[in-house]
């Protein structure tokens, strides 16, 4: 076994092998950038080596520093995480070359399975079905033009180096073709230094199930099942889980020995994932091999309790896998959450800043339920533009589906984060909603579902009592607090008020307080718009982020913000202002005139943080609805801004090369 290995890598994937490694009794040596200085995954090992500037292609690409680094701290094996350089064949290759083991497969199967054209190519001749497409690299637009025709559109544009959803666009017809081609061009050069690309048949409605192989170096090799990866936004996934509820027995089967027989024929050797899309009728078709680890590996471990990272670890050191597959069992459920650093209310788009507030839910079984939060940030920790914007991975696992949903819902719940804007609010709403629940997927759930953007959920007539019990009761311990403080000139001479009203977005909700009072621990009895009397209970003080308690027998964990004159409670993806007051002030507030927003529509503002690439317009230049306006990149990924409507160009504020805040003015409209 190995006595030190370094981790080319950052973030959680970094703090998460580490664990392992140090779980095992092996030092392990980080690397960071100047930008990921103060870093978890700097603290968390033994020893750190400075690699570079903050740009992942001046510092985490270049793997001459990675081996630099092995060197001088004596470091025996490197494990590459995932991204960066955990799928380049050449610097598997160049550790060989310096005695340095890679923990990972051998340049063979990174090279056969690496590239999508080659590794297409290759199942082909394993005969493992695959999608119907063109296995070539596109040359031009008019001989992408003449491949979609013959394939039949839609059709899929892929980068050939790419992954984790850059590089790939659709088209639905020929007039998207060309913008499709060269956004996925540009975006693959960007991410991954090689333009090619290719073209596929777009399976209409499919499912994304994948399925987890671990292969030694003697010959065996093994599946750990499937993780249903449907979830995804901009081909990126959101949310995933295992095992799948649409696979049978018969069905999870046979992709799991195909997806061995493809391990096998390139004498893999480590964890990797072969990808599948499935259609309605269970037919599947073999879309990739990640010759890696999975960002989702988490759900698979949960279930079947392996620990994919160590036996990455002892595969590399030359050990025999020690797991057969008839021993390999799928028990309960796991779901995962990836929390971005994104703003779900702008069409997700990217945000950067520092975390003021960083309060993940408590680790560990509690009960029937597992919570893990594989993360790489803590509180006060930055979030860059250079890096991926993923903070962290929530699991839950539970014996059943709807268990492992509902310990998701609670988790996310709890979840805290401030400073930055972030995807929790849709996930939150995203496990209530009744075809998730369901198991009714596709890859195209997202694009159905929200096809206008996300919203905040409007809470129901039950939600609105539940939401006005708890900021009375939030109430009802700020006045109990402030009437106790000393000193007071006027203290108070009694029991607390018991008619209140709430006033949660322009509707205003009697609330009455039928017995009990606003001591800690809080036990009373309410009723909310003239409904039956229910019992709050809660152990709530003030100044706690999450408020906890039971209302009507429900357990109910919400996050509370103080806002001016109330609060905002985030519940189950509702994110709503409650304002709690006397009758008498609500009868004032209903005669206050309301604020209204400023106009922008003559403004074309830059809804990310981002680097300006083009501006494809004039001062003067007439456009129509629809026409690119500007791109802006962000994040590694390129964002197309378009004319919401026709439009006369009457001012350029920005140009290529121009780094932007959030809301800056690109250009003005007459």
């Amino acid at each position: 076994m190995f006595n030190k290995i370094l981790v080319a890598n950052r973030g959680e994937i970094a703090c998460r092998v580490i664990r392992t490694a140090k779980k095992m009794g092996i030092a392990t040596v980080a690397v960071y950038s100047d930008a990921d200085r103060d870093a978890v995954h700097v603290e968390m090992a033994d020893e750190a080596v400075h690699i570079g500037p903050p740009p992942a292609a001046q510092s985490y690409l270049v793997a001459e520093r990675i081996v630099e680094a092995c060197k001088a701290t004596g470091a025996e094996a490197v494990h590459p995480g995932y991204g960066f350089l955990s799928e380049r064949a050449s610097f598997c290759a160049a550790l060989e070359a310096e005695g340095i083991v890679f923990i990972g497969p051998k340049p063979k199967a990174i090279e056969a399975m690496g590239d999508k054209i080659e590794s297409k190519r290759f199942a082909n001749a394993a005969k493992v079905s695959t999608v119907p497409g063109f296995l070539g690299v596109i040359e031009s637009t008019k001989h992408a033009e003449k491949i979609a025709a013959e394939v039949g559109y839609p059709v899929m544009i892929k980068a050939s180096a790419g992954g984790g959803g850059k590089g790939m666009r659709i088209a639905w017809d020929a007039a998207e073709l060309g913008e499709g081609l060269e956004r996925a061009r540009s975006e693959a050069l960007s991410s991954f230094g090689d333009d090619r690309v290719f073209i596929e048949k777009f399976i209409i409605d499919p499912r994304h199930i994948e399925i987890q192989v671990l292969a030694d170096a003697h010959g065996t090799a093994i599946h750990l099942g499937e993780r249903e990866c449907s979830i995804q936004r901009r081909n990126q996934k959101v949310v995933e889980e295992a095992p799948s509820s649409f696979l049978d027995e018969k069905t999870r089967k046979a992709m799991g020995e195909q997806a061995v027989a493809l391990a096998k024929a390139v004498d893999y050797q480590s964890a990797g994932t072969v990808e599948f899309i499935v259609d309605k009728d269970r037919n599947f078709y073999f879309l990739e091999m990640n010759t890696r680890l999975q960002v989702e590996h988490p759900v698979t471990e949960l279930v079947t309790g392996i620990d994919l990272v160590e036996q990455m670890i002892r595969i590399a050191a030359g050990e025999k896998l020690g797991i057969r597959q008839k021993e390999v069992k799928l028990e309960g459920w796991a779901v995962e959450s990836r929390i971005y650093a994104e703003d779900p209310y702008r069409n997700f788009l990217p945000s950067i800043g520092r975390l003021t507030r960083y309060r993940p839910p408590a680790e560990g079984r509690f009960d029937s339920v597992v919570v893990r939060n594989d993360t790489g940030v803590t509180e006060g920790s930055e979030i860059s533009m250079f890096y991926d914007p993923l903070i962290a991975k929530l699991c839950t696992w539970a014996p059943t589906r709807p268990a492992a949903i509902e310990a998701m819902a609670d988790a996310l719940d709890e979840f805290v984060i401030d400073g930055i804007a972030h995807n929790i609010p849709f996930l939150s709403a995203l496990m209530q909603h009744p075809r998730w629940r369901d198991g009714r997927l596709s890859t195209a759930f997202i694009a159905e579902e929200f096809p206008e953007g996300f919203k905040p959920v409007r809470p129901d007539d039950g939600q609105k009592a539940v939401l006005a019990a708890v900021a009375t009761a939030i109430e009802l311990v700020r006045r109990d607090r402030l009437d106790r403080l000393a000193g007071r000139l006027a203290p108070h001479s009694g029991l607390p008020k018991r008619d209140w009203v709430v006033k949660l977005e322009g509707d205003y909700l009697p609330v009455s307080i039928v017995e009990g009072d606003a001591s800690i621990p809080m036990r009373i009895g309410f009723s909310v718009n003239g409904g039956a009397a229910l019992e709050l209970s809660s152990d709530w003080q003030q100044g706690d982020p999450v408020w906890r308690g039971t209302i009507g027998g429900q357990k109910i964990s919400a996050q509370i913000r103080p806002v001016l004159n109330g609060i905002r409670i985030d519940w189950r993806g509702i994110a709503i202002t409650a304002l709690p007051m006397l009758p008498n002030t609500a009868e004032l507030d209903r005669r206050m005139p309301l604020k209204q927003p400023p106009d922008t529509s003559k403004l074309l503002l830059c809804p990310m943080p981002g680097l300006v690439i083009s501006v494809m317009v004039a001062v003067g230049q007439e456009v129509k609805a629809g026409e690119t306006l500007a791109i802006v990149e962000a994040m590694k990924m390129e964002n197309v801004l378009r004319a919401e409507r026709d439009l006369i160009v009457a001012k350029i504020n920005a140009k290529p090369g121009d780094s932007l805040a959030v809301d800056a003015v690109i250009m003005e409209f007459a």
